[in-house]
């Protein structure tokens, strides 16, 4: 094995044995970047330099004594988490020359313990897409199959787990993007609870929606990511002052007596039917694991997708009002200011960032408020009333990741439901502020399947232990593309 392919764990046990130093594992990590990320176009910045030194610096604490799980990790940080002294674009020209002069809570977590930088991984602008495709910058490709897209908005993050350009990553998942790029590049993403992990320094799009979660090559490794970020933090006024627990302790091979539900509004017309197949497969796994299965019914899932829709670009249009070209990003410096402000914002944003401007600054316009997002409102608490009910009599619900395997680059670029519908299944647990991981579960035409399994909130112990107990008795997570 190359030690680009370790898992987190993997390669601490290495580490801890002395068999390799951090610097030689972040060296293989590097060399392995530039030899395959021309195809696959994962990253938006790579600081080599910095991870090596970083990890010079691993290796030091190391010999000091010092001990723990990240300690000269190569990491890959989605281009929306703000990085000191690393430029942050959220795949954007608006901020394209961004430079942050802090560092999000989460890089402090991974900072003081120790994780190396690899570099800032692709996305869509503003995390506003299901495909990558949105970035000012490039495509990012599927490792699987070139031609096809890794999911979004976090896809750059999810491809470079399934490249092994990283050992893990994080992202971030406003209605599935950590879930969704994870199922379709057969990785492994966790969405925590809302208010579970700071959002301080994580640039908004959605801020009642949008949560920072981890990546990994398999269960274990988004276990140890989450002990490093999901804590307090008393910047963060959406931050839950909820003792974290560890876990990695929640990783038990036995769901034996575990009540898992099955939604039947998640099996649809117009699902991918290997898809479904795969699915229900990984749901027999889990009966034969010892799990109760049964039936239960969220009945307002069909209202999501427009709940979210109005809800999401609402909010985006006044998360977004900040880019005028006054205090940084792109400006384009004319004589008035009203149009400073518009050819900035016009050259500066993409056409899917626009779009979602315009449907939230008229969704919250006079005489339409009531009509559209305060209603949106009230469906979203049906939403989480249809999630409370059915997790009052079932540990976890689980269901498919996306209704499709990764589609072709350009597939859905000029038909914008097509592409909203990617995230049909991923939405509710966004509105709900619930928890939801998706694992590998098999393959549908050569490509990577995803299961989701969801929560209580809060109870990210309970949906890690049920993903692990699936993954353990498989041996989909094991699977890599060739390159």
């Amino acid at each position: 094995m190359e030690l680009y392919e370790l898992t987190i764990h993997g390669a601490q046990d290495l580490l801890k044995e002395g068999k390799v130093s951090s610097v030689e594992l972040t060296q293989a990590v590097i060399d392995r970047i530039a030899a395959v990320d021309d195809d696959i176009k994962a990253y938006i910045t790579l600081t080599p330099e910095l991870a090596l030194e970083q990890a010079g610096e691993a290796d030091r604490r190391r010999a000091a004594g010092e001990d723990n799980p990240l300690l000269g990790m190569p990491l890959a940080i989605k281009d929306i988490i703000c990085t000191k002294g690393v430029p942050t674009t959220c795949g954007s020209k608006i901020l394209e020359n961004f430079v942050p002069p802090y560092d999000a809570t989460v890089m402090a977590h991974l900072g003081s313990q120790g994780a190396v930088l690899l570099g800032k991984t692709n996305m869509d602008e503003f995390a506003m897409g299901s495909s990558t495709e949105n970035s000012a910058y490039f495509i990012t490709h599927n490792p699987w199959d070139l031609s096809r897209v890794p999911g979004g908005s976090s896809g750059g993050s999810a491809a470079a787990i399934a490249a092994d350009e990283c050992l893990g990553a994080l992202g971030s998942d406003t209605g599935g993007s950590v879930r969704q790029p994870a199922a379709l590049c057969g990785v492994v993403g966790l969405k925590p609870t809302y208010g579970r992990v700071s959002r301080y320094g994580l640039v908004a799009f959605a801020s009642s929606l949008d949560q920072i979660g981890p990546l990994g090559k398999d269960v274990t490794d988004c276990a140890i990511l989450m002990n490093a970020i999901a804590r307090y933090d008393r910047r963060d006024s959406t931050s839950v002052n909820v003792p974290a627990p560890d876990y990695t302790g929640a990783l038990i091979n036995d769901i034996k007596g575990m009540r898992v539900g099955v939604p039947k509004e998640y099996f649809v017309e117009g699902m991918q039917p290997e898809v479904e197949q795969r699915v229900r497969e990984a749901i027999d796994k889990l009966a034969e694991l010892g799990a109760e299965v049964a039936e239960v019914s969220l009945p307002h899932t069909e209202y999501s997708l427009p709940t979210y829709y109005l809800i999401s670009p609402a909010e985006a249009s006044a998360n977004l009002a900040r880019y005028d070209g006054v205090k940084y990003g792109l400006s384009r410096q004319e004589e008035e200011l009203w149009d400073n402000y518009k050819q900035t914002r016009q050259s500066g944003f993409g056409a899917e960032v626009k779009r979602r401007i315009m449907l939230g600054t008229y969704a919250l316009s006079a005489g339409y408020y009531d009509a559209y997002y305060l209603r949106a409102q009230k469906v979203r608490t049906l939403i989480k009333k249809d999630f409370d009910r059915a997790l009052a009599d079932v540990d976890v619900v689980v269901a498919p990741t996306s209704p499709t395997v990764a589609f072709k680059i350009g597939e859905r670029v000029d038909d914008p439901l097509q592409m909203y519908l990617s995230d049909i299944f991923t939405l509710s647990v966004n509105l709900a502020g619930i928890c939801g991981i998706s694992i590998p579960c098999g393959f549908a035409d050569g490509l990577p399947v995803g299961l989701q399994i969801m929560g209580k909130p809060f109870a990210e112990e309970t949906v890690l232990r049920v993903a692990y107990a699936y993954e353990q008795a498989t041996e989909w997570h094991k699977r890599r593309p060739a390159l």
